[in-house]
């Protein structure tokens, strides 16, 4: 079958807490960074191996050598560097002292040199079985969560600041094509959160039209992935925040769905649907037809293991939306966004990943 697979996942996996603790003594000068790249690359081979174990076929590095989902990738292009600043008023991980740092715009947007491509290639070198998948923020996450003074300042024409983000992605997408990556995933919270009535307030504070910016972004999306040849399957994923098992948003897909859903030209959705947050199924009659829905039913927040049983009802209600055929299963969200982790269980999580298994063979065969 090609991607996404009947049980799939998002991506990022708990981290072994020999790489906290070296992540840690390389800020203080104690570890050097060959040392903890060695880390990585023995704790990557392993989580590859639990991938496939438990029987995966889509395998990810878990986001070993990433310390935020998003940030760490933008920031490997020129002009992006990192801040302190408090932007975000309320739109914040809820109950958390810690905030991801403040992406600035500092410099025209250039790609002197390949963000992450080193990271595919390692896992492409380890993989045995399945089809090694990398995932990537979705331009969008640049506008919606940088700076936007800094952005304004360094490109008063906005379509410049698209146009050179896009260029960006391009070129990183071209070299991991080259590299061997046919699965590819954009991540972008915005579609899900502005589903939200508090973060379409915060984009008004901004000078924004919400509405306006969920067709921006689905845009961006489509401008980053305009040259992927038709053998590099691409997925957008989205959620409403995902950090330490807490969130940021809550609201259904309505708001989002007729732009979002109909205008993104993705082979597939991840999206996510394991609790009231999220709304119903409704939205999804606003996907395209043959287009596939991979639905977030199964927590990456909590240990707590879900219902079989209720988890066959939820893809059945789901079916009368959008055909069974078109359907997948797996995690809302990735287990670890951030190098820190959600709060469960390296074993919880593997029970997590094997119930997507288990479910999806028993409703798909």
């Amino acid at each position: 079958m090609k991607p996404p697979f009947r049980a799939d996942h998002v991506g990022s996996l708990l981290r072994p807490h020999e790489l906290h603790d070296l992540r840690e003594k390389v800020r203080q000068g104690q570890a050097s960074a060959g040392e903890l790249k060695q880390a990585e690359d023995r704790h990557i081979r392993d989580v590859v191996k639990m991938q496939e174990d438990v029987g995966l076929q889509a395998i990810t590095d878990g986001e070993f050598r990433r310390d935020w989902w998003h940030i760490d990738f933008l920031h490997g292009f020129d002009g992006v560097e990192l801040g302190n600043s408090d932007i975000y008023g309320d739109a914040k991980f809820k109950n958390m002292h810690e905030q991801p740092p403040t992406m600035m715009v500092m410099g025209k947007l250039r790609r002197t040199r390949p963000s992450m491509l080193d990271h595919f290639t390692f896992l492409k070198s380890v993989v045995k079985k399945g089809v090694p998948k990398f995932t990537m923020p979705s331009p969008a996450m640049l506008h919606a969560r940088a700076d936007r003074a800094s952005i304004r300042k360094i490109y008063p024409d906005q379509a410049e600041f698209w146009a050179d983000l896009a260029q960006c992605y391009r070129e990183e997408i071209a070299d991991l094509y080259q590299a061997g990556c046919r699965y590819l995933q954009i991540d972008d919270t915005t579609i899900a959160m502005m589903g939200d009535p508090k973060v379409q307030e915060q984009f008004r504070n901004l000078g924004d039209d919400p509405k306006k910016d969920i067709a921006l972004y689905a845009q961006a999306i489509n401008d980053a992935i305009r040259d992927v040849p038709e053998d590099m399957t691409v997925c957008v994923h989205t959620c409403r925040g995902n950090f330490k098992s807490t969130w940021l948003a809550s609201g259904s897909y309505d708001y989002v769905a007729a732009t979002a859903f109909s205008t993104i030209n993705v082979d597939g959705f991840f999206l996510e649907f394991d609790t009231d947050r999220a709304g119903g199924f409704e939205p999804l009659r606003y996907v395209p037809k043959g287009k596939k829905v991979v639905l977030g039913l199964v927590s990456s927040k909590v240990a707590e293991l879900e219902n079989k049983d209720h988890l066959k009802r939820r893809i059945e209600a789901a079916a009368k939306i959008v055909p069974i055929e078109n359907l997948c299963l797996s995690p809302q969200c990735g287990f670890s966004s951030t190098h820190h982790g959600n709060n469960l269980s390296v074993e919880q999580e593997k029970a997590k990943l094997q119930l997507c298994i288990a479910t999806a063979q028993e409703v798909w065969g």
